[in-house]
């Protein structure tokens, strides 16, 4: 078992490698400063999700939904969309596009890429947040299996909107440095609340799957 998930880790691994290294080059060679900066951000964060596995042992699935959102990320900021799709700004990249626009000058739209991929990476990183709390209540490689009440679940959802907050710090320190497509107060205001939704998520269903194991 143990080998199965030592090659499970290195599929992960080398698929976040190629993106990252595909990334980098792309921003290389379209002078993409700001992307840049996110990808230096990206191996950080790379780096502490290594150290963490190493001490808590995070699943399978939370590692590929941790890759899949590193993708959709780098994606996001590089990827072109066609001329016919409507988009927020100046810059015509997946993150700008308004996946249900709303047809008037005032309204940009209903939803955004970028909203998605924000409600989805922090239901996956409240979702790190109580691996990370197991494996803290638990002994060292042995992470515990608390119930996730209703009390815990606020926290981890406390704790991956805490994170959603530290990227919008992030993006903010990003703008000092560089043109960005980060957007204004509306924008970071949306992303919030997409961070929330996504946490939120993310706890309930925590708590879905508990009660359907009790079940069982």
């Amino acid at each position: 078992m143990e080998r199965i998930f030592q090659r499970e880790l290195l599929g992960v691994s080398l698929f976040v490698a190629s993106y990252v290294i595909a990334a980098g080059a792309a921003a290389l060679a379209t002078g993409n400063a700001e992307f840049g900066f996110y990808i230096a951000v990206m191996l950080v964060l790379i780096g502490v999700v290594l150290v963490l596995h190493t001490r808590v042992g995070l699943s399978r699935g939370l590692l590929w939904s941790l890759a899949g959102w590193g993708a959709l990320h780098m994606a996001g900021g590089l990827v072109p969309v066609p001329d016919t799709w409507a988009v927020e700004g100046e810059f015509r990249v997946l993150y700008s596009w308004w996946i249900l626009p709303g047809g008037d000058a005032d309204h940009g739209g209903w939803l955004k890429f970028d909203q998605l991929v924000h409600a989805y990476g922090f239901g996956v990183a409240t979702w790190l947040c109580w691996q990370a709390l197991c494996g803290a209540l638990g002994a060292p490689g042995a992470p515990a299996t608390p119930t996730p009440t209703p009390g815990l679940l606020v926290l981890v959802a406390a704790a991956g909107c805490g994170l959603g907050a530290l990227n919008e710090v992030v993006e903010f320190v990003a703008t000092r440095f560089t043109s960005t497509n980060v957007g204004g107060y509306e924008n970071t205001s949306w992303d919030l609340i997409y961070n929330t939704l996504g946490a939120a998520t993310a706890a309930t269903c925590l708590y879905v799957a508990h009660r359907r194991r009790q079940r069982v």
